[in-house]
């Protein structure tokens, strides 16, 4: 389905991809994740033939030029790119009118698409005056016009309300079981735990890829989690053995090698500064974790 091959892309001195490759099959939803700048944009305009890669080779939907199947294509861009002047209903129709729909058979998608993506009720309002939960539906309602074998989307929830995301990806999750497949960079990740498989990107490279459930097993540290009202937590254990130190939400995660040990040097550091702690307890690595040290690791 998509097969990107050492893929380059440079702007004169500034490298934003650096010998990508990528193999993703259809069916699919596969996840893009990585911090700000890592070239997950630049990845998704390669791959729907907005930019020309560097250097490299890639084939899309067995097309070595993604213009040649566009027709196949569905893209979500970061920002909301319809006509903020025009009702839901007419953005859509515009949408179906480009790729040479008739009149019946615009009326007849446009229908359907607005009843799955519950905007039916909203066809006559205007798109500027949308919500931005309503906003990226409608996005995703257009680029499903053309009933597109491969959907691509570039963080299509970024500041969208939790309710509103969890109902996007429920429709993500409804069109890949009609057979769609899935192409989807993220921040977020809860959002990456949802994907077949998760490639994490940083400073223009794929450092690792694999299943969610994957890319946990291979984590080799132990993850304690803290739970303390203390404040300085992280000036307190300085001089521990713990391999990293971050904060999760109103807990702590804590990476060490020897999960016990580690319990029992936290414990005597906190008790002697009069800490209090809530509970220490050994967890599961999730994503973040696994992230975190990635991107530790290639910094």
């Amino acid at each position: 389905m998509i097969v990107f091959d050492s893929i380059v892309k440079s702007y004169g001195a500034n490298l934003a991809v650096d010998k990508v490759s990528l193999n993703v099959a259809a069916g699919e939803i596969f996840g893009l994740v990585g911090p700000d700048g890592a070239g997950k944009t630049t990845v998704i305009r390669m791959l729907t033939g907005i930019l020309a890669p560097t250097s490299g080779s890639l084939r899309v939907l067995e097309a070595a030029n993604p213009e040649e199947v566009k027709d196949k294509l569905g893209y979500v861009p970061q920002r909301f790119s319809l006509y903020g002047d025009l009702t839901v209903m007419e953005n859509i129709r515009v949408l179906g009118s480009l790729y040479g729909q008739d009149e019946g058979e615009i009326a007849s998608r446009a229908t359907a698409i607005l009843s799955f993506t519950n905007l039916l009720p909203f066809k006559d309002r205007l798109a500027d005056n949308l919500s931005g939960g309503m906003k990226q539906k409608l996005a995703l309602a257009a680029g499903l016009m053309h009933r597109p074998l491969l959907y691509v989307l570039d963080e299509p929830t970024t500041g969208v309300d939790p309710v509103s995301r969890r109902e996007f990806w429920r429709m993500l999750y409804k069109l890949n079981k009609e057979g769609t497949t899935v192409f989807v960079s993220t921040p977020y990740m809860d959002e990456a735990e949802l994907c077949t498989r998760v490639a994490f990107m940083y400073n223009g490279r794929i450092v690792a890829c694999d299943s969610p459930r994957g890319l946990r097993r291979a984590y080799p540290h132990k993850v304690l989690e803290l739970a303390t009202p203390g404040k300085n937590v992280k000036q307190l254990l300085a001089d521990s053995s713990l391999l990293d130190i971050n904060p999760f939400g109103d807990k702590y995660h804590l990476v060490a090698a020897d999960a016990d040990a580690a319990a029992a040097e936290v414990r005597a550091a906190l008790n002697a500064a009069g800490v209090p702690i809530i509970s220490l307890t050994e967890i599961p690595p999730t994503l973040e974790d696994v992230f975190v040290a990635l991107a530790s690791e290639v910094a």
